[in-house]
């Protein structure tokens, strides 16, 4: 076992352990068939919570190709009033730029439209490294264009559109909407970036501290990295901190984890937000680690989800 502090909760430690035992050196497999190995190890799907709306669709991606996303519509509570549309939020899953898809965050995203009481758009968008940098990005903004012509008949307000990601989809949910401000729209109201991964410093704080023995590495980012972005990343719409300015981007909340690598840079973004005269609503879990809100199992996950949730909730409330 790696080393590690010794005033973990005991839950955290026994799920790190168990990752660590369990979950693949991702750098030592062909993308294809790390792909396969994560699917083979993937529980079934539950289709929790249920919705009134559990839809795949394919939509007209960039460059002509077929983008597939999936539309979760919650159902109505006794506290809604009728006619009113919902919040929208355009999701980006995690896995590096290089894994995961619809299925490996379909309970994450049914968690958040329930408890945000949001209409949820998860992207399918191209893997690297077939599909290199900005390729997911493009994939991510040209969902947003659709979301704002086409959710209106699902009960979602195109005008209170937000997006988020977790991980690499953080970075995807940061630097499109980047793009949008920079090609005048769509219209973003909030960016929901969940321990983003932001930049490609592998030398901050939090790397130093954590980039060996809780479950996201270095080494793994790294590799990560290459997979997504090995043509160089000048530019914004691959690394959110290499825009000229942050000035105009839409509210953001940015949630870290303290055990994360990438977490200093996320913390510093936030600042770079604030200071660009962004509102930002931050948090960081402490004692926590990369991933987390995606392990349900996980005692200590369910009272950071609902952390998330009123934070999202309070972005996406009406302008009164």
């Amino acid at each position: 076992m790696s080393e590690r502090r010794s005033d973990l909760h005991p839950d955290a430690e026994a799920m790190l352990s168990a990752l660590e035992a369990g979950f693949p050196d991702v750098t030592e497999h062909d993308p294809a068939e790390l792909r396969d190995i994560i699917v083979s190890r993937r529980a079934p799907l539950s289709r929790l919570p249920d919705m009134a709306v559990a839809r795949d669709i394919a939509i007209d991606g960039p460059d002509g190709s077929r983008l597939g996303v999936r539309i979760y519509v919650p159902h109505s509570h006794s506290g809604d009033r009728r006619g009113d549309a919902r919040p929208v939020v355009v999701f980006a899953h995690g896995g590096g730029f290089v894994f995961c898809d619809l299925d490996s965050h379909d309970e994450f995203c049914r968690a958040m439209a329930a408890e945000v009481g949001a209409v949820v758009v998860s992207v399918d968008y191209r893997l690297a490294p077939e599909n290199p940098a900005p390729a997911a990005m493009e994939d991510m903004y040209r969902a947003i264009c659709w979301t704002a012509e086409n959710i209106a008949g699902y009960g979602g307000d195109p005008a209170r559109i937000a997006v988020a990601g977790d991980s690499a989809g953080g970075n995807l949910a940061a630097t499109s909407s980047i793009a949008a401000r920079d090609r005048s729209g769509p219209a973003i109201i909030a960016q929901v970036l969940l321990y983003p991964v932001i930049d490609d410093d592998l030398e901050t704080e939090s790397y130093r501290r954590y980039g060996v023995g809780y479950y996201n590495s270095t080494k793994a980012m790294r590799w990560y990295w290459d997979q997504y972005a090995p043509n160089g990343r000048d530019s914004a719409r691959i690394l959110p901190t290499r825009a000229t300015s942050l000035a105009g981007l839409p509210a953001a909340v940015v949630a870290t984890a303290e055990l994360d690598p990438p977490c200093s840079a996320g913390e510093d973004y936030a600042r770079r937000l604030r200071a660009a005269g962004v509102p930002v609503i931050e948090h960081r879990f402490d004692g926590l680690f990369h991933g987390f809100l995606t392990f349900p199992q996980l005692s200590l996950t369910p009272p950071a989800r609902e952390k998330v949730w009123q934070m999202m909730r309070d972005v996406l409330a009406p302008a009164h």
